[in-house]
């Protein structure tokens, strides 16, 4: 088992599925990763960004600590960095920021949420969709990827437009 945010690309989730390994979603930041890894017993974890958590060997994210693992499973392998570290292609993925007011809950409006059921509905097998509020800013994040990069570019322009109208 892997565990990843929700950003993680839908690339690296087929990957795992592939090879038999199950990927564990958890809300954005690491300290979601590390609690869900402590909790289930996993030992391995990460975000997209870049942070990557060996349980086994740390208790938090340490790029130096990853660094030296990856260098370890290259020098054993015998393969050129290019052959051990390109496992799997991702997805097309787009994301883009809507701003709001204070106060402001565009997430809300009825047409946003329609919006989003619809793109929903256009992905559905070949993509995921992901929309939520940030954390430390009053933005809401529209996220897109799929098989189709000119599929998203237009599902994320078409909500960022709705809920920047809903936001004001």
């Amino acid at each position: 088992t892997l565990v990843a945010t929700v950003m993680s690309n839908l690339g690296l989730e087929r990957f795992l599925k592939d090879k038999g390994i199950t990927l564990e979603r958890t809300a954005v930041g690491d300290r979601y990763v590390v609690e869900k890894m402590r909790g289930e017993g996993f030992n391995l974890g990460g975000e997209q960004s870049g942070h990557v958590v060996l349980s086994d060997f740390g208790t938090t994210g340490d790029g130096l600590l990853a660094a030296m693992q990856v260098l370890s499973v290259i020098q054993k392998s015998g393969k050129k960095t290019s052959e051990v570290c390109k496992l799997f292609n991702p997805l097309p993925q787009i994301l883009k920021n809507v701003r709001y007011n204070v106060g402001a809950q565009p997430l809300d409006n009825e047409e946003v949420k329609a919006a989003i059921a619809s793109a929903e509905k256009t992905l559905s097998n070949t993509g995921r969709l992901l929309i939520r509020k940030s954390g430390t800013e009053p933005l809401v994040r529209v996220m897109a990827e799929g098989d189709d990069e000119q599929k998203i570019q237009k599902i994320v322009g078409d909500l960022c437009a709705v809920i920047e109208k809903a936001a004001g």
